[in-house]
């Protein structure tokens, strides 16, 4: 399902912070097998895959992102060395206004790997994730990748790695993987996932 050349020939910048950028790595017709498979998801935010059910097109994709040439292209591309590390996947289908607002990811996190999935996108309706200058102002940013299905947008997580999108509200598919800095991470991080997964599912006026 992933096109490993096209990650192989992902654009890479290093100003504001390190981050690759790619287009084509899910064909538009496996992007929409993988839509057809896709988990039951009702609630907004990402959701980890440990509590997903995984089947068909969409367990293909996590396939590629969970393999070691995966690893291996990440490490290449952002000049990180990330073939031991654990990784997270998480998974998304619906976003809600306040997703998505500018933010740095904690130093627990070495590098994110993010796979967009949508057919069609109108940007002028936000959600386009926006690689910033800084944090204080959205609309002030180096490079900006619309959630069209193939695109993806990777980064090391550093001290200047602030990105968001413009407010969005309604389906963006999107699947995200975390490489964590080692096991004790990925359990502290799964365990949080799965009890904002369980509030969700017991509090709908939370979604």
């Amino acid at each position: 399902m992933l096109n490993f050349d096209a990650i192989r020939s992902a654009t890479v910048k290093t100003e504001p912070f390190t981050y690759l950028m790619g287009e084509d790595v899910v064909s538009r017709e496996n992007a929409a097998a993988i839509r057809g498979d896709y988990p039951d998801i009702d609630t907004t935010g990402y959701l980890p895959l440990s509590k997903l059910g995984v089947r068909g097109a969409f367990g293909g994709l996590i396939d590629g992102l969970q393999s070691a040439e995966l690893a291996d292209i990440l490490s290449d591309k952002l000049g990180l060395e990330i073939r031991d590390k654990p990784r997270m996947i998480t998974v998304r289908k619906l976003s809600k206004l306040s997703d998505g607002r500018i933010h740095n990811d904690s130093p627990s996190k070495v590098c994110t790997f993010l796979v967009y999935l949508n057919d069609g996108w109108d940007k002028s309706k936000g959600g386009a994730i926006r690689a910033l200058n800084g944090e204080k102002d959205m609309n002030d940013f180096a490079d900006e990748v619309d959630p069209l299905a193939g695109n993806v947008f990777g980064f090391t997580r550093s001290g200047t790695s602030w990105h968001g999108h413009p407010p969005f509200e309604g389906e963006r598919y999107v699947v995200q993987t975390t490489f964590l800095i080692n096991e004790e991470a990925l359990t502290r991080k799964e365990n949080r996932g799965g009890i904002q997964f369980f509030l969700k599912n017991l509090n709908p006026f939370a979604r």
